[in-house]
């Protein structure tokens, strides 16, 4: 079939989820991606090979012609068609293991990344074989690149185990967010806590949709964890992007793979009010222009770090927990200060809860730009953008929120880039919502930077009751709320007392 029909989640989650057993989720995790990258190489391969038969040159087992195209070329006994034929067998796991030993053989960039352990004793090979029938849909043909089936499996894939390890995971709505304000046409983009890779595919996706080509902007990323490295390392693989993540994985704060890069893009998502950082090993670092972070949370230290990663016109666009944005803890406040007496704070956003899947820690999103000078851009030198955000989104189920693409995304971008941008049209201030506010206000507020001490209050809408009459009808419910209260307090006493409590 050419697509997923509805309830696809659930079905193959049920399925996956059957795997579990004695299987930590983390372990089963690489079990499903790995499946699903070897059906999207297959289904890409599959494709090119049908397309050379096709010609009738006789170039079908040759690898050039795959990666020329940039396909993966898939060896006969990884290949889908093999894949499943064997899926009922007792030995299934070793046939996938040597499948994918057989893809990194043939392809250098992922020597060491593809899981190989489908073979072990702990893994219900009749349940393996019933998750391999159950993803033999298209992934990676043609049409189903265009309706990103491979982004929808993954991220939903990513999204679930995120909620069931606790996993840091970005919701795609705030990645979309990030990309649709900075805009990443052409240039270096960089990520210094690239988890699986979503701000790149996000910044790619961009790119095309826009008509510009793919190689205008280069990937630089780097993740500490290895399991999350090569699951990134495996994204942007089976999507052609051709990314400088290392070598493998890295502490970003001390041992920096980019220590030369200076990025025109940053997009990020690092862990937040990290405590254990190392910051006794870097008391001297040149990163610190702004103050020493404090060791017990790293907020400001990626701050300054991606600071010091920008070109000079360079902008970054980050989340942070929301009390990055006022507090005075441990140098933290005399920093911020420094970054905005530098002119460095471009816009801050404040976002509704519930957006993440595994933390209801309320988060806000930072921008920073080297050069509020760029002729690029209308001249915003000491101004700082204020946007209230938090009554956006929507719920998605009972604890989780989004942010919808065509109402809050295009809201939330459309206002930054008609502040920042003279051909957008005229900026205004829309009480309870945005406020472009001077660093003369921003001094009278002591250098917090929370979004709702500028933008003020919504104006709400007058319905044409006398105010006289509205305040008589308020003021009876509320009497006749305390009137309830009061007989609930005397019930209450009432039932207690008759089992031995006075009052």
């Amino acid at each position: 079939m050419s697509s997923v029909k509805l309830g696809w989640e659930d079905k193959l989650w049920s399925m996956a989820d059957k795997l579990r057993g004695n299987i930590e989720a983390s372990e089963y995790k690489h079990v499903i991606l790995g499946l699903v990258f070897l059906k999207y190489v297959s289904d890409a391969f599959e494709e090119r090979y049908n397309q050379l038969v096709e010609e009738g040159n006789g170039f079908e087992e040759e690898r050039d012609a795959y990666t020329e195209v940039g396909v993966f070329f898939v060896p006969p006994k990884a290949r889908w068609d093999f894949i499943k034929k064997n899926a009922k067998k007792e030995e299934n796991g070793q046939i996938i293991d040597d499948a994918m030993v057989a893809i990194e053989r043939e392809n250098a960039g992922l020597k060491g990344v593809l899981p190989k352990d489908y073979g072990r004793p702990a893994l219900d090979k009749f349940k393996l074989g019933e998750l391999v029938d159950m993803l033999s849909f298209k992934m990676g043909d043609e049409e189903s690149r265009v309706k990103d089936i491979l982004g929808r499996v993954y991220e939903f894939f990513l999204g679930k185990f995120g909620k069931i390890e606790g996993t840091f995971y970005t919701p795609p709505s705030i990645v979309k967010l990030l990309v649709e304000m900075l805009q990443p046409y052409k240039g270096r983009v960089y990520d210094p806590c690239c988890g699986s890779g979503g701000m790149f595919v996000q910044s790619q996706k961009f790119v095309e949709e826009h008509s510009g080509r793919r190689d205008d902007i280069h990937i630089y990323g780097q993740e500490y964890t290895a399991t999350t490295w090569k699951m990134c390392k495996m994204n942007l693989a089976i999507r052609g992007i051709d990314g400088n993540i290392g070598e493998r994985d890295a502490d970003t704060f001390h041992n920096d793979v980019h220590k030369r890069l200076k990025a025109d893009y940053i997009m990020a998502n690092p862990p937040f009010n990290m405590k254990d950082w190392g910051a006794n090993r870097l008391q001297e670092d040149v990163r610190w222009k702004y103050g020493m972070p404090p060791a017990n949370n790293a907020n400001y230290a990626w701050i300054q770090h991606m600071i010091s990663k920008l070109s000079p016109n360079g902008v970054a666009g980050f989340v942070l927990a929301n009390g990055s944005m006022s507090t005075n803890t441990s140098n933290e406040g005399e920093i911020r200060k420094n970054l905005i007496e530098d002119d460095l704070v471009d816009c801050i956003v404040t976002l509704p809860g519930q957006l993440f899947y595994t933390t209801q820690i309320p988060v806000c999103l930072w921008f920073i730009a080297k050069n509020k000078r760029d002729r690029r851009f209308r001249d915003r030198s000491g101004e700082i953008l204020f946007i209230d955000a938090r009554k956006l989104g929507y719920m998605e189920d009972r604890t989780h929120k989004i942010l919808d693409d065509e109402k809050d995304i295009k809201k939330i971008a459309d206002t930054y880039h008609s502040w920042r941008n003279a051909e957008e049209g005229e900026y205004e201030d829309v009480k309870g919502f945005c406020k472009s506010a001077t660093l003369d206000e921003v001094r009278e507020h002591e250098y917090i930077l929370t979004p709702g001490r500028y933008v003020g209050i919504e104006e709400v809408e007058d319905d044409g009751e006398p105010f006289d009459e509205k305040m008589t009808k308020l003021t009876e419910e509320l009497a006749e709320l305390f009137a309830k209260s009061r007989h609930l307090e005397d019930e209450i006493k009432k039932n207690l007392g008759g089992i031995g409590y006075e009052f």
